[in-house]
């Protein structure tokens, strides 16, 4: 009771009082999160398991139908020089294509680690497996039907659906066990691309070595370089181009929120990966001269392809935007801090005028937030769960974290005063 002895006084013009709790304004940072175990936690260790064990059965069936048959050749040697000269071959070009897909990812480009796991799976897993189907299947076409019958069954019918189905085991592996780096067609398309990319690198140096000992052992002229201007400068994107279809189906099943979608659409886009593949190898097998007359044809789907990707990665970039634009007023980022995120440029900008790394951690989270929020909306409307929700406090509270560490890390690039000496003008004087 107020004004009795041993009770607090109530406040008085908004001051508080003893007894009476300090008043807060609004709070500078969001509520720490309260840490919860992992959810996904087994099903990454079930991932990685997996992973592990396909990349060594791959790399095994690799070396001992590629590596292991020269050294039982009539001439070693000319074998695994020609190997070599697929490789040098084969490899440059690859360090230049990995480029592309990762500079036209600007908005939320996937972590290192996921792209490196999937080029090393087209590499080396998809190509291990699908050597030794394709070469069976081939083997039994030929027992039945001829040389000639194991070539087209080989080629047209096996190559497609085994090699497509290898390659995309790769984008389900992210869709499936690293679900929060996996948001929507333009993620499916990258690691489909990552994927495809190193497959047809080993698969090139498998052609390049066909050709170069073709010409050293029985006198092609110019095999080589036939086979390394149709792979190496006119179709250098048919593995990715096919394969992407089997991303786009990844990505709409991310995307979508009707449950049927999520299984028809990366069985759609599996079919059309197939498909495209089988046109090409088609052509290819009924005709060296076909696929030169398809070029220009092939040329524009490409650039058509190309076309539809520049529109999602923009469409990618309103998302971050629209789910960004409440935080301005939940005090979490500024309007400047907005442009910066969904600037093309965005890291770029980060290095050099935000703080450098703690810049580009900044967009890093901001882009995250923003399509954990855009996941969580779409799960709400669909009446389901998503993990997605879960991070979003954790990602506001790391705004604040790397906002606090560009602060310090502008600090230390400004120039810093030197010490005022006797015999000097003083810093306050006018010069």
């Amino acid at each position: 009771m107020a004004g009795y002895p041993g009770y607090p006084q109530p406040p008085q013009h908004g001051y508080p009082q003893q007894g009476y709790p300090q008043q807060q304004g609004y709070p500078q940072r969001p509520p720490q999160p309260m840490k919860k175990p992992d959810p996904e936690r087994g099903k990454k260790i079930t991932g990685i398991v997996l992973y592990v064990l396909g990349m060594l059965i791959g790399g095994f069936l690799l070396f001992a139908m590629f590596l292991i048959p020269p050294l039982f050749s009539a001439d070693p040697g000319v074998e695994y020089y020609a190997m070599g000269v697929g490789a040098v071959l084969a490899l440059p070009p690859l360090v230049i294509y990995l480029w592309i897909p990762w500079i036209v990812d600007r908005y939320d480009p996937e972590p290192v680690w996921a792209l490196m796991m999937c080029l090393a799976w087209g590499g080396i897993a998809a190509c291990g497996f699908s050597a030794l189907v394709n070469t069976f299947v081939g083997s039994v076409a030929a027992a039945a039907g001829g040389p000639a019958m194991g070539d087209v069954v080989g080629a047209c019918v096996s190559a497609p659906i085994v090699e497509e189905a290898a390659k995309a085991m790769a984008v389900f592996g992210v869709f499936y066990f690293a679900r929060r780096e996996f948001d929507g067609i333009v993620d499916g398309i990258v690691y489909a691309t990552f994927a495809a990319l190193g497959f047809a690198a080993i698969e090139n140096i498998i052609y390049y070595s066909r050709a170069a000992k073709q010409e050293l052992a029985h006198g092609a002229e110019g095999a080589l370089t036939a086979t390394f201007v149709i792979r190496g400068v006119l179709a250098p994107w048919g593995h990715p181009l096919y394969t992407s279809m089997t991303g786009i189906g990844f990505g709409i099943a991310r995307e979508t929120e009707k449950g049927w979608v999520k299984w028809v659409a990366p069985l759609v886009g599996y079919c059309g990966a197939v498909f495209l593949h089988c046109v090409w190898n088609t052509s290819a097998t009924l005709s060296n001269m076909l696929p030169l007359l398809m070029l220009p044809l092939w040329l524009l789907f490409v650039l058509a392809f190309m076309g539809l990707l520049i529109w999602l990665v923009s469409r990618k970039g309103k998302i971050i935007r629209a789910n960004l634009e409440d935080e301005i007023l939940l005090g979490n980022i500024t309007p400047q801090e907005l442009l910066l995120v969904t600037s093309p440029i965005a890291h770029i900008k980060a290095t050099f005028s935000w703080g450098g790394a703690p810049g580009r951690r900044f967009v890093d989270a901001a882009a995250r937030l923003a399509l954990s929020k855009w996941h969580s909306g779409r799960a709400s409307r669909a009446r389901k769960a998503t993990i997605s929700a879960d991070f979003v406090v954790p990602l506001r509270q790391d705004l604040h974290k790397y906002r606090a560490e560009m602060s310090q890390s502008l600090r230390r690039q400004l120039p810093q005063p030197q010490p005022w000496t006797p015999g000097q003008p003083a810093p306050f004087q006018r010069r």
